[in-house]
C-alpha cells in the first residue's frame, strides 16, 4: 500500500503520522507500547474521548502496511480526520486561551490518572466543530512521583507568551511563533513584556522568574543531574495555578470596545440586503460545501455561509475583529466556521524543517469557493497587488468564485487613494473582466443598489 510520511511528523520517536491515500493514519511503535496501555488502562484515553477532549479513533488492521514496518509496530490507528488545520498564530485571543486551558485541563485529568503530557506544543490543538480538541494520542506518558512537568517550558513559550502579548497590546509579536516553531524563547518575552507587568506576580512567576532561571542555569551542566522533588500534590496546585492565571488574562478593555463595522459603508439597507440575498443564491448556485472568507470583517457573510455549506473558514487581518467573531460564533453554538487572524496579502508561510514542517496558509487552503466580498480594492490599491497576480492567485485557490467588484470611484476606493498617487489606471470594471475570464467563466452577476460595486460568480474554466 502507497503512502508517505506527513512533513510535520518525525521528532516523535515513539510514533509517525502516514499519509494513505488522502488518509491520515497514525504508527505507533513498540517503544511507546507500555506508556499507550498505561493510557488506555487507566481510563484517561475512554474519558478524554467521551468528553470530546481528544480525538477519537479506530484501530487499523492492515497486513500489508503491518508487513511494510515490521516488527517496530505496536499498532496503527486511524485518527477521527481533521477537515482543517490551523496553526496558533493565526488563532484569536479566545481560540489561543481555549486552546490552552484545553491542555491544562488534560494535564491535571492525567496527573490523577497516573500520566503526564510529556509535551505542550500548541500545534497538538485544533478547532473542530466548534471546539479545541487534542490531537496528539502519543503524547502521555507515565508519571513518576515527584517529578516536575517537563512540558512546562513549552507550554509558557507556546501558548503563555503569545497570550501576554495580546494582553499588553504587543499582538504583532504573535507572530514570533512564526521563526520560533519551538515556541518563544522566554528571554525574548521577558524582554518584549513592559516593565509593569513584572509586578504581576502570575507573570513574574512563569515568564521573567522563569526566563531568569532558564539563563542562570543554562550553562551550569550539574543542573541536569539534580534531582528535582516536586509532589502530586505540590504539582497540581502549581498546574491549578497556572490555569487560574490563564482563566484571568483578558484584552485590554479599550480593545474590547469595537464600533459596528458595516455602519462605517455606504450601504443603503436596501443594497445591503440585496447583496445577502444575491450571496445566498450565488452560494447555492455553486452548490458549495467548504467556502473561503477573505477579508470576514465582523463575520455576517460567513455566518450566512454557514447556513448552506458544510464549512467555513473567515480570515481577516484585523484581530480585534476576529477576536470579536470568534465571541460571536462560540456565544451563538455555531460549529462550522474557523475564524483566523490572516492577512491575505502577506499568508502564514510554509514554516519549520525545509520550510514543510507546517504548511502555508495557502497550502491548507483548498476549497471549492471563496467569498472576496469588497476586498479587491484593499488588494489592488491598498496593497498596490496587479489584478492579473489576483486573479492568478483565486483561480489557484478555488473552483467557485464570488467576488464584489468595487470601482475606484467607490467612497471606500477613494479612502485608500487619499495618501497615494493614483497610478492605478488598469483598475477599472473592464480590465478586471478581462484578467478573471482567464481563469473562470462568469456565471452571473448583478449592480449592487445604490452604488457602482458589481457582484460576480464565477466558476474555473475546465
Amino acid at each position: 500500500m502507497p503512502f508517505s510520511f506527513h512533513n510535520s511528523s518525525f521528532r516523535d520517536s515513539d510514533a509517525r503520522i502516514i499519509n494513505v491515500d488522502g488518509v491520515l493514519l497514525r504508527i505507533i511503535y513498540n517503544s511507546y507500547a507500555d506508556n499507550f496501555n498505561a493510557f488506555e488502562n487507566s481510563g484517561l484515553l475512554k474519558e478524554l474521548q467521551e468528553e470530546k477532549l481528544l480525538v477519537e479513533h479506530n484501530e487499523v488492521h492492515d497486513a500489508k502496511l503491518s508487513e511494510t514496518f515490521g516488527k517496530e509496530v505496536y499498532k496503527i490507528i486511524k485518527p477521527e480526520q481533521i477537515p482543517f488545520i490551523s496553526y496558533p498564530y493565526e488563532w484569536s485571543f479566545s481560540h489561543l486561551k481555549a486552546a490552552a486551558l484545553l491542555t491544562l485541563e488534560i494535564q491535571l485529568k492525567a496527573i490523577k490518572k497516573g500520566l503526564s503530557l510529556k509535551d505542550a506544543t500548541a500545534f497538538n490543538v485544533q478547532f473542530y466543530n466548534g471546539r479545541p480538541i487534542f490531537i496528539d494520542t502519543t503524547s502521555f506518558e507515565k508519571y513518576t512521583e515527584g517529578s516536575p512537568w517537563v512540558a512546562y517550558k513549552q507550554f509558557c513559550q507556546h501558548f503563555l507568551a503569545p497570550l501576554l502579548f495580546y494582553k499588553y497590546d504587543n499582538q504583532a509579536l504573535v507572530k514570533l511563533l512564526w521563526s520560533n516553531i519551538e515556541g518563544i524563547p522566554l528571554s525574548a518575552v521577558s524582554k518584549a513584556l513592559p516593565y509593569a507587568s513584572r509586578f504581576n506576580f502570575f507573570v513574574w512567576t512563569h515568564i521573567h522568574y522563569h526566563a531568569k532561571l532558564e539563563s542562570k542555569y543554562s550553562a551550569d551542566s550539574s543542573i541536569k543531574t539534580r534531582k528535582i522533588n516536586l509532589t502530586k500534590s505540590r504539582l497540581e496546585a502549581f498546574l491549578m495555578f497556572l490555569k487560574s492565571g490563564i482563566e484571568k488574562l483578558h484584552l485590554p478593555a479599550s480593545q474590547t470596545e469595537w464600533s459596528d463595522y458595516y455602519n462605517t459603508f455606504s450601504y443603503t439597507v436596501e443594497s445591503f440586503d440585496q447583496k445577502k440575498i444575491l450571496v445566498k443564491e450565488y452560494l447555492i448556485k455553486a452548490n458549495a460545501q467548504k467556502v473561503l472568507d477573505v477579508g470576514c470583517n465582523e463575520g455576517e457573510f460567513s455566518v450566512l455561509a454557514s447556513k448552506v455549506v458544510k464549512e467555513v473558514i473567515a480570515v481577516d487581518f484585523d484581530y480585534l475583529v476576529i477576536e470579536k467573531f470568534s465571541r460571536f460564533i462560540n456565544k451563538s453554538n455555531i460549529s462550522n466556521i474557523t475564524p483566523l487572524v490572516v492577512d491575505f496579502s502577506n499568508p502564514t508561510p510554509a514554516i519549520g524543517w525545509a520550510n514543510k514542517e507546517r504548511q502555508s496558509f495557502y497550502e491548507r487552503s483548498k476549497v471549492d469557493t471563496v467569498l472576496a466580498l469588497a476586498v479587491i480594492h484593499h488588494l489592488a490599491i491598498g496593497n498596490n497587488v496587479p489584478i492579473p497576480k489576483i486573479a492568478e492567485l483565486f483561480s489557484s485557490l478555488c473552483r467557485n468564485l464570488i467576488i464584489e467588484f468595487v470601482p475606484k470611484n467607490d467612497p471606500q476606493t477613494q479612502k485608500l487613494l487619499i495618501t497615494k498617487k493614483d497610478i492605478f489606471h488598469e483598475y477599472t470594471l473592464e480590465h478586471f473582466k478581462s484578467e478573471f475570464s482567464k481563469y473562470f467563466s462568469i456565471v452571473c452577476f448583478e449592480k449592487i443598489k445604490d452604488s457602482e460595486r458589481v457582484l460576480f460568480l464565477m466558476s474555473k474554466n475546465a
